[in-house]
């Protein structure tokens, strides 16, 4: 009795969430925040990346700019937030 493999019901396509050039971005922030290289925000602002996931999210950014295959960043929680301390201040 053979059991045939079954497609996963996945939206996903092709198996790769993330492309190869994506993890080499993330490889590269990783490095850099090691040296202590690596800067958060824009120009000379930014003050040195010590977090490791931080260092993570800056290189799939870098790679998201540069076109390589990453998922969408998920949209931020901050509004339920701010909708309660509104409420909160005008009673």
């Amino acid at each position: 009795m053979a059991t045939a493999k079954r497609k996963s019901s996945s939206k996903r396509s092709s198996g790769r969430k993330y492309g190869k050039a994506a993890s080499k971005r993330v490889e590269s922030a990783m490095r850099r925040r090691k040296k202590g290289t690596l800067k958060s925000g824009r120009g000379g602002k930014g003050g040195t990346v010590k977090s490791r996931k931080q260092a993570i999210a800056i290189g799939l950014s870098e790679a998201r700019e540069k076109g390589a295959k990453v998922p969408r960043k998920r949209a931020s929680k901050r509004g339920t937030k701010r909708t309660t301390k509104r409420a909160a201040r005008k009673k």
